[in-house]
């Protein structure tokens, strides 16, 4: 019984130093692992390598949507700051960052320095999207108030002070306006929403145009300022009986009231997909795409809609990360389009993405074209 029991045992001690010296060699048992995932890349370009790029708000939660899916497609991490597209002018003149944003065409000034310092700047056109106007007025939903351009002007320049003003009541005969002070909120930062705004402003009013005029930044005739769509949107959230602007996807976001516009046709339009993409049908694009969409002739258009573009040298300094930009654009202007509509800004047209694809393949490094196609 005990010989057994020592076979037994000497069994068990045998086979224990057998699992210990096979699992020190490596020579025994496997561990199964789960294999990491696949990266699938729509270039030839390296992953790991990080762009920046600073600019425009208008265009931020489409960008923040193409980025993150680019990221997880290629390994390419794009860092973008939504700043606004007079910082985006700013910093990509200064070359501190690979590409700027902005929803303004530079002017020839901006144009002028930033080629004296890094040669020719392109604007290639990412989409477009319309600038709404929101309100806070009690007992008035979304939809409901209707203004045309004239008085839209006008309250801007403060001419018109009162919601109840008789040249609000007359576009507005079924509802009942509010004896009160109209506060006007604008954009206190450098954008190119206030671009785009202006810039319908300017074709809509006399008054405007030699008063105020069109740029990213002006001199506000009064009131309140907001930075950033967040910033005018907190105080027309905030203020009764106030008005302002923003991108329409951060009205629609946030469940901001928003009018309806007079476009050149005479027709009150409500901003959405389709009144933004009828504003670029039957315009003549040019080849640089520095056009703006505003006060549209087509009678469903709505009137206050832009392209944004991303600004990025013809000549680039440095060949990887030229090449990685290029892929980048590329994929937003074919494949990043499927995630425009659901975020409210209108995909790019066929003509316009033949004139993007035509300024992308002009990038070179040291004369070498960077796209490979």
């Amino acid at each position: 019984m005990n010989r057994n029991r020592k076979w037994f045992m000497s069994l068990i001690m045998l086979f224990t130093i057998l699992v210990v010296v096979t699992g020190c060699s490596g020579t025994g048992t496997t561990t199964t692992t789960t294999p990491a995932a696949t990266v699938t890349s729509t270039s030839t370009v390296t992953s790991g390598i990080n762009i920046n790029g600073v600019g425009a708000t208008f265009p931020a939660p489409l960008y923040t949507k193409w980025f993150d899916v680019y990221y997880k497609d290629t390994g390419i991490k794009i860092n973008y700051q939504a700043i606004g597209s007079g910082g985006g002018i700013n910093q990509i003149t200064e070359g501190t960052v690979d590409f700027g944003a902005s929803d303004g065409i530079m002017t020839e000034t901006q144009q002028s320095k930033a080629e004296e310092a890094n040669g020719p700047i392109l604007h290639i056109p990412m989409t477009s999207g319309a600038v709404a106007v929101i309100y806070n007025i009690s007992g008035i939903s979304s939809g409901q108030l209707n203004l045309s351009g004239d008085v839209l002007a006008d309250i801007y320049l403060k001419k018109i002070t009162k919601w109840n003003d008789y040249r609000i009541s007359d576009i507005n005969p079924d509802i009942t306006l509010p004896d009160a002070d109209i506060a006007v909120v604008h954009r206190s930062d450098g954008s190119g929403t206030t671009y785009i705004f202006t810039n319908y402003l300017s074709k809509v009013s006399t008054d405007w145009a030699s008063e105020v005029g069109n740029a990213t930044s002006v001199d506000w005739p009064g009131d309140i300022g907001g930075e950033k769509n967040a910033g005018v949107a907190g105080q027309v959230q905030q203020l009764p009986n106030s008005i302002g602007y923003v991108e329409l996807a951060y009205a629609l976001q946030n469940n901001i009231a928003f009018a309806n516009l007079e476009n050149a046709a005479g027709n009150f339009i409500t901003p959405s997909i389709e009144s933004t993409t009828k504003a670029a049908e039957g315009i003549t694009l040019p080849d640089d795409m520095k056009v703006m969409l505003t006060n549209s002739s087509n009678p469903e258009a709505y009137p206050i809609v832009g392209f944004t573009w991303i600004l990025v040298y013809e000549n680039q300094k440095d060949k990887e990360k030229g090449e990685a930009i290029v892929n980048m654009l590329w994929w937003a202007i074919h494949e990043g389009q499927q995630y425009t509509t659901a975020l409210s800004y209108a995909p790019l047209a066929d003509d316009a993405v033949t004139r993007a694809e035509n300024q992308i393949l002009s990038i070179k490094y040291q004369g070498e074209t960077l796209l490979k196609r």
